[in-house]
């Protein structure tokens, strides 16, 4: 059975709605699950160890004995490093060793030293850039296992400074992915819980007698993560609340359509409500690309999840010229971008908004997802108007030095003084006044 997708022509009177009604989407918030994880949460809270090792057995079908039993010692992770083949662990360092260089030269290029400077009168200000002491990273198990996402995760941790990386994988009936454990070798992270949910993520909230508190979790999950990140933000802080997937493709209609397609594919097979969208002015080649999307899809193994994701949620779209294309990838917004043309700088020179940009032919949206360099954590549901990559910047905070002057505080403390009497508060012009010379 073929796909018919979805297809709009920016000419046409309506076309802003129907775009608003493709780009559509609030996840529902499941009342159930909600529930669920407040329970979790205030359970966690109050019994600590107890109710972590409760969850785990009872949701993972596990039977340990305490949660320090599900502590993985570094031995093991190294012993999952070097039972990789030759081939794999070569471009598992290669992978890391890219993000890795990628992260340190965002770290030196992002103010990550701080600065100070004096003002004539002798008055120092300046900010101080510190590292968080402690990260709590969340990474999928059983069936959606990513070892990529240890790698995204971990490494620009490690690079901001973090003094300590604690890291929660679920091992659903104690099945444990050997290629995360080895990626977590690699990244340098310190500790490794097998546990998994909103129990983990509440017990990285607000720490247990054996998992520590952090100060910010990271990394994707299930809806009930999702739920439970929600909840705690503010004791800890977060990442994001990522939204499903999704890719933009502009192109002038000088690609391989066959590669198109799989870029397209690449998103939808993420799962059902991944988004993937073609934007081109070429009418003849998006009947192309449509055609080699049916043509390729009985051969793709997750066949039925690309089928459903293209049929409710992605489109073709033709647009007038490739300056429009940009002015509509801007109100997109898109997690990935790809700009496949003759000439993608120039386009991309165009584009605001983009959690990712992949600027060329060569450039599939699948190498930035394992090893171009840049983070692959992502913003997603059109937030990229607002928000950036994971990056080395996550991981630190910024304090402001104020150092005044005896000389400063004579001219600094009337225009203080003067404001705080205009606001009403009197211990604050006072406070200020305090420091001025008597005449």
């Amino acid at each position: 059975m073929s796909i018919t997708l979805r297809k709009l022509d920016s000419s046409h009177p309506d076309f802003n709605a129907q775009l608003s009604a493709v780009l559509a989407f609030e996840a529902e918030e499941d009342h159930a699950i909600d529930q669920a994880v407040v329970g979790i949460l205030a359970d966690v809270k109050a019994r600590g160890d107890a109710a972590v090792l409760d969850c785990t057995n009872r949701f993972d079908r596990l039977s340990a004995d305490s949660v320090a039993s599900l502590e993985l010692k570094r031995e093991e992770l190294q012993a999952a490093l070097d039972g990789l083949s030759p081939v794999r662990r070569a471009a598992l360092q290669a992978a890391a060793d890219r993000v890795r260089a990628y992260h340190e030269r965002q770290k030196q290029e992002c103010g990550s030293d701080g600065f100070t400077y004096r003002e004539a009168d002798g008055t120092l200000l300046g900010q101080k850039v510190t590292p968080l002491d402690r990260v709590g990273i969340y990474v999928p198990g059983g069936k959606a296992a990513y070892p990529s996402s240890v790698l995204m995760n971990a490494i620009p941790a490690k690079v901001a400074g973090v003094q300590e990386i604690i890291m929660v994988v679920p091992t659903p009936n104690g099945v444990k992915n050997e290629l995360v454990l080895a990626a977590a070798a690699i990244a340098g992270v310190d500790r490794v819980f097998t546990i998994g949910g909103a129990q983990a993520v509440a017990a990285l909230a607000y720490g247990t007698a054996t998992i520590p508190q952090v100060d910010k979790i990271v990394g994707p999950g299930n809806a009930y993560v999702a739920a439970a990140k929600r909840r705690v933000f503010g004791i800890v802080g977060i990442d994001m609340i990522a939204g499903p997937s999704e890719i933009l493709v502009l192109c002038d209609g000088s690609t391989d359509p066959d590669w198109v397609a799989m870029d397209l594919f690449s998103q939808a097979e993420h799962d059902e409500l991944a988004q993937s969208i073609l934007v081109c002015p070429d009418s003849a080649y998006i009947e192309k690309v449509e055609a080699s999307i049916n043509r390729q899809l009985a051969d793709m193994p997750r066949h039925e999840v690309i089928r459903t994701s293209l049929t409710n949620r992605g489109a073709m779209i033709k647009v007038r010229s490739m300056e429009e294309a940009c002015t509509i990838a801007n109100t997109i917004a898109a997690e990935h971008l790809e700009i496949s043309a003759e000439n993608p700088q120039q386009w991309g020179d165009q584009v605001r908004h983009a959690g990712a940009m992949f600027l060329g032919r060569f450039t599939s949206e699948s190498l930035g997802d394992y090893c171009a360099g840049p983070n692959h954590v992502l913003p997603t549901s059109r937030t990229a108007r607002f928000s950036s990559p994971l990056g080395v910047y996550d991981f630190q905070k910024r304090s402001s030095i104020i150092q005044v002057s005896e000389a400063g505080a004579q001219t600094l403390g009337k225009i203080a003084a003067e404001l705080a009497y205009g606001e009403g508060l009197q211990a604050h012009a006072q406070s200020a006044e305090y420091r001025l010379r008597k005449s």
